[in-house]
């Protein structure tokens, strides 16, 4: 088993000797924070190759939200590049962003309660002029997405939260994004939904999707990750393959809370999953609004 690495930077997890494929998305050296406060990002880096999950995890006030803000233009970067595909889209506002294939997925939920699960997918695609595209890519969603394609004449309200996730991750991906932002999209669900719900990301990943996910509930994200990038104080504290992260006991105390099986031995509930209030977003100012990051319509 390979170490992990400490750094700034995020890399696939690959065997050494295994070529390395061309990054779709990478952030690099990037200082970013809100106002006159003190950066936020101090710099950081990050990359994601095509068909890959990198899970970004540490304790609040780490930077993770930020990191998806400045990937998707919500925040403009003090110093530091963005590249998609190897083009440098630093500064570039959502909009151009999301054209260019950048979908950020929002925390929390948001549907539109009054309008069906079809009427909300068919808004990903509304850059779309082709109208036989956006039919192939409607099939293509709820192949992928089955809840979808079962409540696809429901009202969007009716459903449950994890259902409604589905129906975001599926909008999103009406784009076909060279890679999807996703922020703490199992917050607020029960265990059996946050499994089928990783599992639709997992599904995401063989369609060649590159994502980049930010989950507090760390050690389930790592599980289904290929790179896991540990963030502290505004930097990658370590990266390397998540597996690797994950069998680091030293690692895990500090930063994943205990292992289930020694939970279940002490009585005590898992650090990572116990039920209970959610922490606020780890570093973000206070705010009555969430921001329009271009992904939805």
């Amino acid at each position: 088993m390979s170490e992990p690495r400490t750094g700034t930077g995020a890399t696939s997890a690959r065997a050494d000797n295994e070529q390395v494929p061309d990054p779709v998305f990478e952030i690099r050296d990037i200082e970013a924070g809100y106002g006159r406060a003190a950066l936020v990002l101090r710099g950081l880096s990050v990359t994601v190759t095509a068909g890959s999950v990198v899970c970004l995890v540490g304790p609040n006030g780490a930077g993770k939200s930020t990191v998806l803000k400045v990937a998707s233009g919500l925040l403009a970067p003090r110093s530091g590049s963005v590249l998609l595909k190897g083009a440098d889209v630093t500064g570039l506002g959502t909009r151009a962003l999301l054209a260019k294939g950048i979908a950020h997925v929002l925390q929390g939920h948001s549907v539109f309660r009054e309008m069906t699960v079809e009427e909300n997918v068919r808004l990903g695609a509304y850059t779309v002029g082709d109208a036989e595209l956006v039919e192939q890519r409607c099939a293509r969603v709820r192949e992928v997405f089955p809840v979808v394609g079962e409540r696809w004449d429901a009202t969007a309200g009716l459903l449950s939260g994890g259902q409604q996730k589905q129906v975001e991750l599926a909008r999103a991906m009406m784009l076909d994004p060279a890679v999807v932002l996703l922020d703490e999209p199992s917050m607020g669900l029960d265990p059996k939904t946050t499994t089928a719900l990783f599992d639709q990301i997992a599904r995401m990943r063989e369609l060649g999707t590159a994502v980049l996910l930010v989950e507090q509930n760390a050690r389930r994200a790592l599980e289904m990750a290929d790179v896991g990038c540990v963030l502290d104080l505004g930097r990658v504290h370590i990266s390397g393959p998540a597996a690797d992260l994950l069998a680091d006991p030293a690692l895990g105390r500090l930063y994943l809370g205990a292992a289930p099986n020694a939970s279940a031995a002490s009585g005590a509930p898992d650090a990572a999953t116990a039920p209970g209030p959610r922490p606020p977003a780890d570093d973000e100012p206070p705010t009555n609004t969430a921001p329009d990051d271009g992904s939805r319509p």
